[in-house]
């Protein structure tokens, strides 16, 4: 037993060696425990890539894969369609898809790709920088699990939205200030300035990095002018916009009113109750274990850069990320209607406080501070928690069950015949919707809106829906169905569990038309291979709330889902 228990000691011991080193060991770390971090890194990047191959989905990715789509048809986004998002996420999907194909396969694998580049890029930073070199891997391995393993990278991140790209642009933006810093060279301010620029061009959610990062780079700089640096991080930041600008050229006013206008004015159309939605999302940080964590270990972290055994290189560092993590947190809660998924952007500045945190609670707790058992206990803590939301997750739809609905689209409806569908079914069935028609959410806008701005209104679709003047159309939302009797209107239907397709119009049952159909605008088809313009109407069925069933909204460990459906949020 005595050599039983000898041996055991052993084997830990040699892993709280492999975990932490040598106390004296220089700076460099050794590759070995480097290529362990790697290769936590790279797991936690093939089950992101599994997870995105298999149940990722999320309603609002429709419209972006969509415009994706038609980007790479030849549209341009805000000139020819709606789309109140930056386009740089939009550009990245088409790119990868005009190499590797139209499938939502090809834009999962390069969001999960890119949310691993991230958590590596993250961990690495801590592993070469943490100021106690015996626990440099534990450190690392840290910041992988905390980062890797959030229920919101793992279920938003993975995703055809901006979040991945996003995550990645920001962690490399970090690190590349925080070098500018130290060189007095100016092409690393321009780099830092380009990178948070262009996370910003892929969603304004990340706005507040660049302005922190570059009052960062002008407090702590240490080597070159501070002037120079500044012009060269604003001039690398304002290049991501330069198409936003050359867009603008052409056509001022769609593209000012589908990135400015329309979030200031528009985007909370239907949330009469905006502000307390705000803070029940803001409380249900109390409702996630994981959420919990992150702060605390974060904020002993920040409290290990404000004592005397931190380094002044590291507690600038920190400093630094505890400002990212408040200004971007505050431009969130002030956002309205605000949902959890948008404070995934905090999460990586929070993997990277962790580490000091942990490292200075087991201190107090062990004096012996071996790191072994902590980060096994950190690693199973993040790891039921994602589980237990992806158990929750078990019953949402997937991309499987929209290839589907997209099959018996296809199956019933002619090319050229008029059709109503979700973004997401356009996509998969191949079926480009009409000019400034992509995007659910003009249907909220005042009829003299959208007649200004060449789009049609909810009144009008659903005049024309009762005319009878579509031989097809698909909805998930049961109370659009409800409002407009859609199954006395068609002969025929087909359920796919939330979803359901009708098809025949039922002439009889159908009301005079408001609208004449010559007054539609033109779609386009592309199921059969070749587009080709047909005058017909193709638009998105959602009721004039636009909200969407609650089963596609993944339930996440940081937030209750709410009874009833959710509205759409981008």
């Amino acid at each position: 037993m005595i050599v039983q228990e000898l041996s055991q000691l052993q084997q830990q011991t040699q892993m709280d060696v492999l975990l932490a080193g040598a106390a004296g060991e220089a700076r460099d770390p050794h590759w070995r425990r480097w290529l362990v971090l790697c290769a936590a890194a790279l797991a936690i990047g093939c089950g992101l890539l599994i997870y995105a191959e298999t149940m990722a989905f999320y309603w609002d990715e429709g419209f972006h894969v969509l415009a994706a789509q038609l980007i790479g048809r030849g549209s341009r986004p805000y000139l020819d369609f709606f789309f109140p998002q930056p386009p740089l996420n939009t550009y990245w999907n088409a790119a990868w898809m005009r190499v590797f194909g139209e499938s939502w396969r090809v834009v999962h694998a390069a969001a999960a790709i890119a949310t691993g580049t991230a958590v590596l890029l993250a961990a690495d930073f801590v592993y070469r920088t943490f100021p106690f070199p015996a626990w440099r891997l534990a450190a690392g391995l840290t910041t992988v699990l905390c980062f890797g393993l959030n229920t919101l990278v793992v279920t938003y991140a993975t995703v055809g939205q901006a979040y991945s790209l996003c995550l990645l642009l920001i962690v490399v933006a970090f690190r590349l200030a925080l070098v500018a810093s130290v060189r007095a060279s100016a092409l690393w301010a321009w780099a830092a300035g380009l990178a948070s620029g262009a996370a910003a061009g892929c969603s304004l959610l990340t706005a507040p990095i660049g302005p922190v990062l570059l009052a960062g780079l002008l407090w702590h700089n240490q080597a070159g002018g501070r002037v120079r640096k500044s012009l060269a991080f604003i001039f690398g930041g304002s290049l991501p916009f330069v198409p936003v600008a050359w867009l603008a050229l052409h056509d001022f006013q769609q593209v000012f009113f589908n990135i400015v206008e329309y979030h200031l004015f528009y985007r909370k159309v239907g949330w009469s109750e905006a502000l307390p939605h705000g803070a029940e999302v803001m409380s249900s940080w109390f409702d996630s274990g994981q959420a919990l964590l992150l702060i605390v270990l974060a904020l002993c972290g920040l409290l290990f850069a404000t004592s005397k055994d931190c380094p002044a290189a590291r507690s600038r560092e920190y400093y630094i990320c505890a400002w990212l993590i408040g200004a971007q947190a505050l431009w969130l809660c002030n956002i309205h209607p605000t949902f959890p998924q948008y404070f995934v952007f905090v999460v990586p500045f929070l993997a990277i406080l962790a580490p000091a945190g942990l490292h200075g609670l087991v201190l107090r707790f062990d004096s012996t501070g071996r790191p072994l058992w902590p980060v096994l206990l950190i690693g199973a803590f993040m790891a039921f928690g994602l589980e237990k939301s992806l158990f929750e997750q078990r019953g949402n739809m997937t991309w499987r069950d929209v290839e589907a609905i997209a099959a018996k689209v296809n199956e019933v409806t002619e090319s050229a015949a008029p059709l109503v569908a979700d973004e997401f079914v356009y996509f998969a069935s191949k079926r480009v919707p009409p000019r400034r028609l992509e995007h659910a959410d003009v249907r909220k806008l005042p009829p003299a809106l959208a007649a200004r701005l060449g789009l049609i209104s909810g009144e009008e679709l659903e005049s024309r829906v009762l005319a009878g003047q579509f031989a097809t159309l698909e909805t998930c939302n049961a109370e659009f169905t409800e409002k407009l009797g859609l199954k006395s209107l068609y002969h025929h239907s087909a359920q796919f569990e939330d979803c359901t397709v009708y098809w025949d119009v039922d002439r009889s049952h159908a009301s005079p038309a408001a609208h004449p159909p010559n007054r539609m605008v033109g779609a386009t088809d592309c199921s059969r291979g070749r587009c080709q313009r047909s005058r017909v109407d193709v638009f998105v069925a959602r009721s004039a709330t636009g909200r969407a069933p609650a089963r596609f909204r993944p339930r996440t460990a940081i937030v209750r889902c709410a009874a009833g459906p959710p509205a759409r949020h981008s």
